[in-house]
């Protein structure tokens, strides 16, 4: 994959039914985590004797079964195998990654990769570029969104069920290199030919930053990756620059990587010298206790940050010091509640090892690590239990309780338990929700109508200013005929009643990708957020943030 996107997936459609796809929301989860930076590992000193009996009984086994045992195995399998089940006594985020995943695994937090620089989509077994990015190596080259992607160096990659993974491994290389591709276009006959110079690409964790009217900013960050604060410091410093005096930061869907990244977010918004995070370990050799340290550039004015189950770790870092502070207000759902901070270990086969080496813990002394006492299984059916619970719709009563009551600077109640819990809860929204809708994401139909849309309309939208666009652009209903027929063609089975239930939201979220395919996330996220209940209820809580800014309630 050129650009780190599981599909469209982590863009976030609100309430849209490929949001909620659990096993890569966990899966990015556990990965991603809290980092810190790995340091030198020495011998146990706890129990050394105990480790070097278990260590030689290991080896013994091993060496056993290599020369004895009467079928061949691959023993480097078989260790692997032994590692990653032992681990699973400890905690939910101690992970063992081998060699040959460990690329994979850190791509996700690298502030840059070397490709052709593309974002694309799997859709109808080809792929499709949605969109070359603005100064890479392929807009250079004359890709352009709806270009369908059928051969990489001669090799067929349509039809042959392709995933992000195989389209990852061809389309990087190393800077400099060559890469051939042919293309289908549409009104062109011939497969187009173009060849491609790999060219470092950045990678943007801060998704989209724009003005919503003329005292409000609004920024989305996705992930604490190495480039994570630069970018949103260019962005807050913009906004500033514009005239913002009010900030909704966005971290719905975000599952953290690099504390250091959320501490220095959260230092900008957090007068003096005030507690950010503090993290306790075994003994005190990984404690530590951080404070507010440089003048921010936003230290006063409204703040609003929206959070969801998706937010974890380093998000949680941020919201629970901006609470605790007093210096926000949370808007949206309980977080994931991942308070555990991870020490990558290079092991000399080229695998690693991510430790739990310590649990972080919000100025007012919450843990926000959620149980896991039930084993990996059933923590990662949490958000499983949620859903089937009723806690999307209405807050979880049993967690607010005295036990769990903690009080921020200025005296106002929190709760441990698990996650941040928000100031202002909004229940996912699900009356224009339907499987019919479902289907549709599902088989890829409104983005590849929208491509094709913006395809055959280019010229006129392009020379449409964004401002124009979203006041006087409508999606008729002609155009929502054409998006069922297309969806019949994909085999998907028309239902007039979800049909109807999902038609305003439907006719939002096409207008978006339109948009997006002309403006960038600079268009897609001001349309989109026009049906977003939590951003809609992060505006109107704004001027409750401001009284919360002046030490009111």
């Amino acid at each position: 994959m050129d650009r780190m996107e599981h599909g469209e997936e982590r863009k976030g459609i609100r309430n849209s039914p490929f949001q909620i796809k659990l096993p890569l929301f966990i899966a990015v989860a556990l990965v991603v985590g809290v980092l810190i930076g790995a340091t030198t590992f020495s011998p146990s000193t706890t129990n050394p004797q105990g480790t070097a009996k278990s260590y030689l009984k290991f080896r013994d086994i091993l060496s056993y079964i290599d020369r004895d045992y009467v079928d061949t195995v691959d023993i480097e399998e078989l260790s692997d195998y032994a590692i990653t089940k032992m681990l699973e006594k400890l905690d939910p985020h101690t992970a063992y990654i081998p060699a040959d995943e460990l690329a994979m695994a850190w791509s996700y937090l690298e502030g840059d990769f070397e490709g052709i620089g593309v974002e694309f989509n799997i859709f109808n077994d080809t792929i499709y570029v949605i969109s070359p990015l603005s100064g890479g190596p392929s807009e250079a080259a004359g890709i352009q969104a709806g270009d369908k992607i059928i051969k990489v160096d001669g090799e067929t990659v349509a039809g042959i069920g392709i995933t992000n993974e195989g389209v990852f491994k061809r389309l990087r290389g190393p800077k400099g290199s060559e890469v051939n591709l042919t293309v289908l276009r549409d009104k062109t006959k011939a497969p187009m030919n173009f060849t491609i110079v790999r060219n470092k690409i950045p990678t943007n964790s801060v998704d989209v930053s724009y003005m919503v009217d003329a005292n409000t900013g609004y920024i989305k960050v996705s992930r604490f990756s190495a480039n994570t604060f630069e970018e949103f410091k260019q962005a807050l410093t913009e906004l500033r620059r514009k005239g913002m005096q009010q900030l909704i930061l966005d971290l719905r869907g975000n599952p953290g990587g690099y504390m250091d990244h959320a501490i220095r977010m959260a230092d900008e918004f957090i007068s003096g010298k005030k507690l950010i995070v503090y993290t306790d370990g075994k003994g005190d050799k990984y404690d530590s206790k951080t404070l507010a340290s440089t003048k921010g550039e936003f230290e006063e004015g409204a703040l609003v940050v929206l959070v969801d189950e998706g937010s974890a770790s380093a998000s949680e870092i941020v919201a629970g010091a901006l609470q605790d502070n007093d210096r926000a207000l949370i808007v949206g759902r309980r977080s994931f509640g991942k308070g555990l901070v991870q020490m990558p270990i290079p092991l000399n086969d080229g695998s690693e090892l991510r430790l739990t080496i310590s649990r972080y813990y919000t100025p007012s002394g919450r843990s926000i690590q959620k149980p896991y006492t039930e084993g990996a299984e059933e923590y990662q059916m949490d958000f499983m239990h949620r859903l089937e619970n009723g806690e999307l719709f209405h807050p979880d009563s049993s967690l607010f309780v005295d036990s769990l009551r903690y009080e921020t600077l200025g005296g106002r109640a929190v709760y441990g338990g698990g996650g941040i819990m928000p100031d202002v809860f909004v229940a996912q929204d699900t009356t224009e929700l339907s499987d019919y809708l479902s289907q549709l994401y599902n088989k890829n139909v409104i983005r590849e109508y929208t491509l094709n849309y913006y395809s055959n309309h280019r010229k006129e939208l392009e020379a449409m200013p964004f401002e124009k666009f979203n006041k006087n652009f409508r999606v008729t209903d002609a155009m929502l005929q054409e998006v069922v027929q297309l969806a019949r063609s994909a085999g998907v089975d028309y239902n007039d009643a979800e049909f109807r239930r999902s038609k305003n939201l439907l006719r939002n979220n096409v207008k978006a990708f339109i948009a997006r395919s002309v403006y960038g996330n600079e268009g897609f996220y001001p349309v989109l957020h026009e049906s977003d209940d939590e951003f809609q209820q992060a505006l109107r809580q704004l001027s409750r943030a401001q009284r919360l800014s002046k030490g009111g309630a």
